[in-house]
Parts: C-alpha cells; sequence; structure tokens
C-alpha cells in the first residue's frame, strides 16, 4: 500500500512541475517551543510604555477593519 501512494505522489508532484512549479523548502519558528515563548515575552516586554509602540497600536486600533471578527 506505501508505494502506491508514494507513486500518486510522485506524480502529482510531476505534475506540479510540468505546470512550471517547484517545491520549496520553508523554516519557520517552532511557535510551541518555551524558547519561542520566552523571546516573544521579552520582545514584548521591551516595548511596554514606549511611546512610538503606543502610537502605534493606537494606530492600528484605527485602522484596522474587524467588522465581522466575532
Amino acid at each position: 500500500m506505501g508505494s502506491a501512494v508514494t507513486e500518486r505522489v510522485r506524480k502529482h508532484r510531476e505534475h506540479l512541475r510540468a505546470e512550471g512549479l517547484k517545491p520549496v523548502q520553508i523554516w519557520v519558528p517552532d511557535t510551541r517551543s518555551d524558547a519561542f515563548r520566552r523571546k516573544c515575552e521579552q520582545e514584548s516586554l521591551s516595548l511596554a510604555g514606549d511611546p512610538l509602540e503606543t502610537d502605534t497600536l493606537a494606530w492600528i486600533d484605527e485602522v484596522a477593519d474587524t467588522d465581522g471578527w466575532v
């Protein structure tokens, strides 16, 4: 059964390549890791009380279109 799946995936990839596409691998941070959480917390705390950050957040609130989000 594994070989049937492998063959189907191979054919699918060949089709995509024939359409002019190519695979791309992207590495992103693991958002579930403790290191990621600590880094986010550190960066957030570094902005606490920063007047430019306060202005930026106020601007985002002003221009954000959140109608229908909740």
